[in-house]
């Protein structure tokens, strides 16, 4: 093996520990998560709504600010990828299987029960409010919670060249400590999140593949048939693993996005084009005017307890999985600068997002208010939340055709997720992007399966509830952490790029006539020269970082506490400043 063994050995114990008492003490086991969940969600629900708002604005405030410039990797790098390429590696890893989740459910469940409780049900008005909200929760605040740790690995890891794991985040505040126990301790932590986070994903993958099944070919909605379906998709997903990012994932990613893009172009030229082009550009209108007053809704007056099941899980759930997307869109992302990054994660899948949205969301509405209906009482009566992009494929032409492609999407955007969380879970575990054992990838691959299987089956709840409690209990200290890493990112900056000179402006004297303000006017503004040197490692330094790759610990840490704080380079001589 190739790996860090106390991280490798500690995070796989703790997730198949869980999946051996929760078999065995199946009650006690959702009596703790049931309660720590209502718990949170109880008290801690506006920390989840204040953290990623938060988030979002602190993106959109460095993105704007000088350090926008900065290039995440050498100053001469540039983008390994191009944009269609990256875009399609972004959207696959990140919220591909959720939109087929949720692109009818959540616009049709809305619809039924609106939020805010303001609007008639089932009307045109619950049907704008449930456009804003299917936005909210899949547009800017779900990838901001992707993007900030994305910035942060691709700031620290390809600018730094910090091991790529979650402890690199932190090392302007725990410098070598980032080796120690400290630092393990925050990379086992991130990697159970991430096993969690997307065996949750997988969990809901295998729900609406079943679904589809079901209503396809009349195969039984069962756990034995879940544990079946999970069973197929890890092989796939281990095949993927073994072809590598350029012939597995990236092949896939493409793949995805063209029979993503084909599906709702189906849906637009199929159903009420007119319709559907209009409500494209107004569900954008109705995003934008809601944007500012969900972002910090917290149900305060109400308290209906509606926000704890719909945002604050969907918070928790996602937070649990951005170190592994953070960590992959960093890697696709190396050689852009903070502003092409920030911009390209937070733009381009959001505007998919609003896309996606509208057309099945507005498809659905009309299936409702001039159709025959049928998507609620399914969808919100019936409960059967994974059977609705099937429900409303049934409206539309070759309905048996079109749903078997849903479902070979949805099985694709599965065995992408899965494919490139091993990587990312191997690299965080050995510390290193060197392509690893194949066995190790698999092992990953294998582990997310068992505890998918797990929480959907082996517990004695409803499989999406049931996913629901663990994922609320287990993303708690990942919004602790994204407030860490907004002030260690900003100090890892400043540190590098050092403080931006006080502006020298015009000195001006007293002028108390027309002649002497025309005379002050008239004088030329200072020129500003600002001299920076390139500080080159001398061999003092060569050698302490030979020490610190080789050395313990200790010697680590100690070489951290020193460094080149004094900003002298022993390898010049005065006067031998150069320009950079």
């Amino acid at each position: 093996m190739r790996t860090s063994p106390g991280i490798f050995f500690s995070s796989a114990v703790i997730a198949l520990v869980f999946v051996v008492v929760t078999i065995l003490f199946t009650d006690t086991v959702d009596a703790v998560f049931s309660d720590g969940s209502n718990w949170i969600m109880t008290n801690l629900g506006w920390f989840y709504i204040l953290g990623v708002t938060t988030f979002l604005l602190f993106l959109v405030g460095i993105a704007f600010t000088h350090y926008g410039r900065v290039r995440l990797g050498g100053a001469d790098e540039r983008p390994e990828h191009s944009n269609i390429a990256w875009f399609s590696m972004l959207f696959a890893a990140g919220i591909g299987t959720i939109l087929m989740f949720w692109g009818v459910a959540e616009p049709i469940s809305h619809f039924a029960n609106p939020p805010l409780q303001d609007v008639e049900p089932r009307s045109v008005d619950a049907a704008e409010e449930a456009m804003g909200f299917a936005l909210y929760h899949f547009g800017l605040h779900t990838w901001t919670i992707f993007a900030l740790p994305g910035l942060c690995f691709g700031y620290f890891i390809y600018k730094r060249h910090l091991p790529p794991r979650v402890s690199s985040i932190f090392a302007p505040l725990l410098g070598g400590r980032i080796y120690g126990p400290i630092g393990k301790t925050i990379d086992v932590i991130a990697i159970i999140g991430t096993v969690f986070g997307v065996a949750t994903s997988v969990g809901l993958g295998t729900l609406q593949i079943n679904a589809g099944l079901a209503q396809l070919f009349d195969i039984e909605e069962s756990g034995l048939i879940q544990i079946g379906l999970i069973a197929i998709v890890t092989v796939m997903a281990g095949t993927s693993v073994a072809l590598g990012l350029d012939k597995g994932i990236k092949r896939l990613s493409n793949l995805n996005i063209g029979m993503a893009v084909a599906l709702m172009a189906f849906v637009l030229v199929t159903g009420p084009s007119l319709f559907l082009l209009k409500g494209m550009i107004e569900s954008a209108g109705i995003y934008a005017e809601a944007l500012p007053g969900l972002a910090f809704w917290n149900d305060t007056f109400a308290d209906s307890g509606w926000q704890n099941t719909w945002t604050v899980f969907y918070w928790a759930w996602t937070i649990t999985w951005s170190p592994f997307v953070g960590i992959f869109i960093a890697r696709i992302s190396r050689g852009r600068t903070i502003r092409e990054f920030v911009g390209g994660v937070l733009g381009l899948p959001v505007l998919f997002s609003v896309i996606w949205f509208s057309i099945f969301g507005m498809a659905a509405f009309d299936i409702e208010l001039n159709g025959d209906g049928g998507l609620v009482e399914r969808v919100v009566d019936n409960g059967d939340i994974p059977g609705a992009l099937f429900e409303f494929l049934s409206n539309f032409p070759l309905a048996g055709t079109v749903s078997a492609i849903a479902i070979v999407l949805v099985v694709i955007f599965f065995v992408t997720s899965v494919d490139s969380t091993s990587m990312v879970l191997d690299m965080m575990a050995s510390g290193h992007e060197e392509k690893a054992p194949l066995h190790q990838r698999l092992f990953w691959a294998v582990l997310m399966g068992i505890v998918a299987a797990t929480m959907l089956v082996a517990t004695g709840k409803d499989g999406l509830d049931a996913l629901q409690q663990v994922i609320t209990v287990v993303g708690l200290p990942f919004f602790v952490m994204g407030f860490i890493m907004m002030y260690s990112l900003v100090r890892g900056i400043r540190e590098d790029l050092g403080e931006r000179p006080e502006p020298v402006t015009r000195q001006w004297p007293r002028v108390q006539s027309p002649e002497e303000l025309a005379a002050a006017e008239g004088l030329p503004a200072p020129e500003v020269v600002v001299v920076t040197r390139a500080i080159r490692a001398g061999n003092a330094d060569k050698d302490r970082i030979g020490d610190m790759r080789t050395g313990s610990t200790e010697a680590r840490e100690r070489h951290a506490d020193t460094g080149n704080a004094s900003g002298e380079n022993p390898g010049e001589k005065p006067g031998e400043n150069q320009p950079t």
